[in-house]
């Protein structure tokens, strides 16, 4: 009805105010103008619509608890729970971090190689009355700093039953100088625990702290899970019952066998040619084990701390079973036991899920690299020696075929000296892409990530480091760093390269080290996981050792001290006899950038494909990939930093 509500607003008996009664002596009421109204009701419906909009962008940016797909205890005791999920639209790491015994606060935060000095780190720090959380870094003498810069941003807070959760995120990259870059490759993230209050941040001392390191790969790939086939069987190769010696690290080896007649399968590749071996259960350094334990060295599956299953691509898987193909397995743990724990069981091991129907293609496992020879070696004292290993475009126009391999997967390895590892391909004399790199590599990040046509791990249990299966196969060495799925798939054609990097520190030693199978001696391998399998199976290169010989003998041309040439003296002895001077380092630096190479284009059975591949020269590569520049997020609103305080006595509870 027309007029309708401006009756309504004049009806006798209420006058004109709502709510308001109105007698017929009172003066007639003062009420606002209907556009005052109006703005006033605009205004509180704003102010509203805001809250409510902020309530639920800050809800949505703190992820539920069922949101952190990865997890890593950062202690050995399990007091502390790292729990972290990637964004990659956003380019943000959101981490949540349980606290199961909160005293008077907590640093976190990631480091080059898992130092405190020089650290970038998130702060929760109490004075016994309040609590704050800030953005800080360390300086090179270990001394606390407010970043003027907060990145680190707290998301949330909560209490419940098994202890605190903090809630915050960072940016891979933040373009400020004070904080570390998050990349792809091992991050070494770091902790220390307060035990006493403190009454401002630069008042804590970082060498009094209990703390730690714990390396994990952040930036985990986002692989989509392959839909699972209705004939998938499982199969569980386990420790049978070990009690885990009393010692910090043992590495347990129990030797499996497949059914006779096991027909062919795809999940792992087996192909020793062995009618019979011998069981075994105990420490895989025992004198009691058998000697042909050691063919068991080709990686078949693996699982440690962190790690997600393994899937292999929909359309590859590994083989085993069938003709020709070996029964036997070894299952080596890795049993990491810091507090020295007496009397602890296990039974852990790994489950292999499997299929009979056979994928389009069989995947396969090539080594890249350096071959392990001390023909190569490094002086000590070097800080940042550089090493290559060269695939080049003669062995893959040979063994490759015309369609080319697609590398879905990569495990980079290295001995105790190792810091860096980069493998790039190159096509016509021009860098094309990386095919993975860790800048910030541990050799100390052992077996992690779980192999196999669909994988997961079977449950371990605390003090459980890693878990492995090999397959009993010769000529293969056993890796003990992690498998990582790439991010994209990388197309190998015929003619391409594919050029292997490695970065050694040696300042803490006296003597060179050289190339061997020896943990002092040094590796530079990436094995990378592909399909469709080839007869290719290890293509790596040494410089030449004529050339070699003929440094040794300007070394000793030009050095006061004779070092004996005598053929009867090995090249490690060379190397150890060298006095390690500006001009031998250089020289050998040098000799290695430009000598040519003994290439090894092998076969799996260890044979070289026909050609020659001595004396090969370096490929010529004339265009280099660019150095990615970090993306840096919007630059925020200019505010003095300072830090976020927390009622930690008034957080919700579960």
């Amino acid at each position: 009805m027309a007029g309708g509500p401006a009756h309504k607003l004049a009806q006798p008996g209420t006058g004109c105010c709502p709510g308001r009664m109105q007698n017929s002596r009172s003066k007639p009421c003062s009420c606002p103008s209907l556009k005052l109204r109006e703005v006033a009701s605009m205004y509180f419906t704003m102010v509203a619509a805001f809250l409510v909009i902020l309530v639920v962008a800050l809800q949505g940016s703190v992820p539920r608890g069922s949101d952190f797909p990865y997890k890593v205890p950062l202690d050995p005791q399990g007091l502390l729970e790292l729990s972290w999920n990637v964004s990659y639209p956003e380019q943000v790491v959101n981490f949540q971090l349980l606290i199961r015994d909160l005293q008077f606060g907590l640093l976190f935060g990631m480091s080059d190689r898992g130092e405190f000095e020089n650290a970038d780190l998130a702060v929760l720090w109490s004075d016994g009355h309040n609590s704050y959380f800030e953005d800080a870094w360390s300086d090179a003498k270990g001394q606390l700093h407010m970043d003027s810069q907060q990145d680190y941003q707290l998301l949330g807070a909560r209490r419940a039953p098994e202890g605190l959760y903090l809630l915050f995120r960072r940016a891979f990259s933040t373009c400020d100088p004070k904080d570390y870059l998050i990349e792809d490759g091992t991050v070494h993230l770091i902790y220390g625990i307060l035990e006493k209050p403190v009454h401002s941040l630069q008042a804590i001392n970082i060498s009094a702290l209990h703390g730690g390191l714990q390396r994990v790969q952040l930036l985990k790939p986002n692989i989509s899970i392959p839909e699972l086939p209705r004939d998938m069987k499982t199969m569980e190769i386990t420790a049978p019952d070990v009690v885990i010696p009393s010692q910090e690290t043992t590495y347990w080896c129990y030797m499996a066998e497949l059914p006779e007649g096991f027909p062919k399968h795809h999940i792992i590749m087996c192909a020793a040619e062995f009618d019979s071996f011998p069981h075994y259960n105990g420490p895989c350094d025992s004198k009691m084990k058998p000697d042909r334990l050691n063919y068991c060295r080709h990686v078949l599956a693996a699982w440690a701390m962190g790690a997600q299953a393994f899937y292999y691509p929909e359309e590859a898987g590994l083989a085993f079973g069938g003709p020709g193909s070996s029964r036997y397995l070894r299952l080596e743990i890795h049993y990491h036991n810091p507090l020295v724990f007496k009397g602890r069981r296990d039974s852990s091991g790994i489950r292999l899920y499997y299929t009979a129907t056979l994928r389009p293609y069989d995947a396969g496992i090539m080594e890249l690299g350096l071959v392990y020879t001390p023909v190569m070696a490094i002086p000590p004292g070097e800080d940042n020696f550089i090493l290559t290993g060269y695939c080049t475009d003669k062995c893959t126009q040979l063994a490759l075929p015309a369609a080319g391999i697609r590398i879905f997967a990569s495990q980079l390895h290295t001995h105790l000296a190792g810091r860096k590892v980069v493998t790039v391909l190159a096509r016509d004399g021009r860098e094309q892409q990386v095919v993975n790199a860790d800048r910030h590599y541990s050799p100390h990040f052992q077996v992690q990530g779980l192999q196999g046509h669909w994988g997961t791990w079977l449950g371990v249990t605390p003090g459980h480091s890693g878990t492995a299966l090999l397959s009993c196969v010769p000529f293969a060495p056993l890796p003990s760093q992690e498998i990582r799925m790439l991010k994209e798939v990388v197309a190998v054609f015929p003619g391409d390269e594919l050029i292997t990097t490695c970065t050694y520190n040696t300042e803490d030693r006296s003597r060179a080290t050289v190339g061997g199978f020896g943990i002092l001696e040094e590796m530079c391998v990436n094995y990378v996981h592909y399909y469709p399998q080839t007869q290719l199976e290890l293509c790596k290169s040494a410089v030449d050792p004529g050339y070699l010989h003929r440094y040794f003998n300007l070394v000793n041309r030009f050095n006061d001290e004779e070092i004996c040439m005598c053929p009867q003296v090995s090249v490690p002895q060379q190397f150890y006899s060298i006095p390690w001077n500006t001009f031998n380092r250089d020289v050998l630096k040098s000799l290695y950038s430009f000598a040519p190479i003994s290439m090894h284009c092998n076969k799996s059975s260890a044979v070289r494909f026909p050609g020659e591949w001595e004396k090969q020269p370096l490929p010529s590569i004339t265009e280099r990939l660019r150095e990615r520049i970090p993306r840096c997020p919007p630059a925020p609103e200019p505010h003095p930093a300072a830090p976020i305080p927390l009622n930690l006595g008034q957080l919700r509870r579960d």
